[in-house]
């Protein structure tokens, strides 16, 4: 294999999996650290994605947009519009048990979802939105413009990290995790778990937004394919799974992890007859199911497990 175009592969991959970073301590926040189950992550990437495309784009006939905005400007209106999505969600599930919150996140993201790609005013439909410019799209061309974008991407994983490590070691970090622990018990020293709730549910939302942004910028078009609940929702569950759930190091070493296995499957899978390539996506995801099996049974509480930090005297 050539390997300057191996190089570049590595570099695409490393890009997915930074968004894929971002997707997972998004997650961590909402599930690691609030307990909350979000099985309609793919709903509120779908709105950050659309939703920098939309403010970004040139004018077009097909679909809403025409704004021409600095691409900063659109991440921040995906998060944006993604925490609010995500409020108006928390308002109507934030009080549900974990197994019924999980249904019902995945039940209203998915029509949330539905409502973006079938729109075709708004979206284009199932043709989706193309001509989605890079950041320094202006600047760097070809592959330059993959370098310009690892780089964009990987400085957002450290902002949203060094984000989510602040929250975690907050007082509000610590009294998040004992309502995720103990909800009585944070409810009968008088914090308000509601509240609590649902500002976790929203910040991570937004930050799924973040993460669906990068993405519309890195492929440069969109599709309904692009937000399949399967390569969202699913994957980045094993994903913070395999790394460590409650560990935001674990959240990053999970996402690169079970990405680079996700690729190199596709390069194992494209071998196969022709009549199993089209059932290729299950067979990955079988591999990928195996491998978490695995990484569970020895290290039962992931890579890189949650360790509580330690109070100043300690």
């Amino acid at each position: 294999m050539d390997p300057t175009g191996l190089f570049f592969y590595l570099v695409s991959v490393l890009i997915a999996g930074g968004i894929y970073a971002i997707l997972c301590l998004a997650l961590n926040v909402q599930w690691g650290m609030g307990g909350l189950f979000n099985a309609g992550i793919a709903g509120f990437f779908a709105v950050g994605a659309y939703t920098s495309a939309i403010v970004t784009t040139a004018e077009s006939s097909r679909h809403l947009g025409g704004f021409g905005m600095p691409i900063v400007v659109g991440v921040l209106a995906a998060a944006l519009l993604a925490g609010i999505a995500g409020a108006a969600v928390a308002r109507i599930c934030v009080r549900l048990k974990s197994d019924y919150l999980a249904m019902a996140s995945v039940g209203i993201a998915e029509i949330l979802r539905l409502i973006i790609v079938n729109e075709a005013w708004l979206t284009n439909g199932s043709l989706g939105i193309s001509g989605i410019p890079r950041p320094f799209g202006e600047t760097f061309t070809g592959r330059q413009s993959d370098l310009a974008l690892l780089g964009v991407v990987w400085l957002t994983v450290l902002i949203v990290y060094i984000i989510c490590q602040r929250l975690y070691v907050s007082p509000w970090g610590r009294t998040l995790r004992a309502i995720r622990d103990n909800e009585a018990s944070a409810q009968a020293v008088g914090k308000n778990v509601e509240s609590f709730r649902l500002q976790t549910f929203v910040i991570g939302c937004a930050i799924m937004g973040v993460a669906g942004a990068l993405s519309a910028h890195f492929y440069k078009s969109l599709s309904p394919s692009a937000t399949e609940p399967l390569l969202v929702t699913f994957l980045v569950w094993v994903m913070l799974m395999a790394g460590g759930s409650g560990n935001n190091r674990g959240a990053i070493l999970g996402a690169l992890t079970i990405w680079f296995i996700w690729s190199a499957t596709e390069i194992f899978t494209n071998r196969l007859p022709p009549e199993w390539i089209s059932r290729s996506s299950y067979i990955r995801m079988l591999l990928v199911g195996l491998l978490l099996q695995f990484v569970l049974q020895r290290y039962r509480s992931g890579l890189l497990p949650e360790k509580s930090p330690r109070l100043h005297g300690e």
